[in-house]
């Protein structure tokens, strides 16, 4: 009897009567449950951003919404072509899957400069 009792305690998952057991931490579930944004857009809603994508797309717009997987809605979008001539291409309101954002910035504030890196000749 008193094998069989030993034999359930080893197999059992519960923690009674192992020495050393730990109870899982509640706040990893609590984590595990929660995804939180990889970036906080937050201060940048109803604002101009540039988004570049890994294919080398360029579009710009007024971001309206975002979600934890970085897709983003954006208004008054243009599409931004600098081959074969520089122009632009108006596309209105649109969603961005957040997996082939590569570069966001924020229009207003910043500004272009040249290639400090490119030999002076």
């Amino acid at each position: 009897m008193a094998d069989r009792v030993r034999g359930a305690a080893r197999g059992s998952r519960g923690t009674s009567g192992i020495r050393g057991a730990r109870p899982p931490l509640p706040s990893a579930e609590a984590n595990k449950s929660k995804r939180e944004a990889i970036l906080d857009l937050s201060k940048y809603v109803n604002e101009r951003i540039r988004v570049k994508f890994t294919g080398g797309r360029e579009v710009n717009g007024i971001l309206k919404g975002y979600d934890q997987l970085l897709n983003l809605v954006l208004d008054e979008v243009e599409e931004e072509f600098q081959e074969p001539e520089p122009h632009t291409r108006a596309l209105g309101l649109v969603v961005l899957r957040g997996p082939t954002i590569t570069l966001l910035s924020p229009v207003d504030g910043s500004e272009e400069i040249a290639n400090p890196f490119i030999a002076q000749e």
